[in-house]
């Protein structure tokens, strides 16, 4: 998304302070199941709003270092 600021020439793009799980999962290129299962047990961190999970985007960041770490 493109915020456009005033009659000025500059440009912002927007991005979420948070992802919902549905979000990560498309992210990842993971199953919204196989995501949750990853939420629940701790394994990428979340907090709970309202009634809802977000994660942080350096948490899946977090997630993804170390799965790569593991890897190697």
């Amino acid at each position: 998304m493109i915020l456009q600021m005033g009659d000025s020439d500059m440009t912002s793009e927007i991005r979420p302070r948070w992802y919902t799980v549905a979000e990560v999962a498309q992210l990842l290129g993971y199953g919204l199941s196989k995501t949750k299962m990853l939420v629940a047990s701790g394994a990428i961190r979340s907090v709970k709003d309202g009634g809802n999970r977000r994660v942080l985007p350096e948490w899946v960041d977090d997630y993804i270092a170390r799965r790569v770490e593991e890897a190697a």
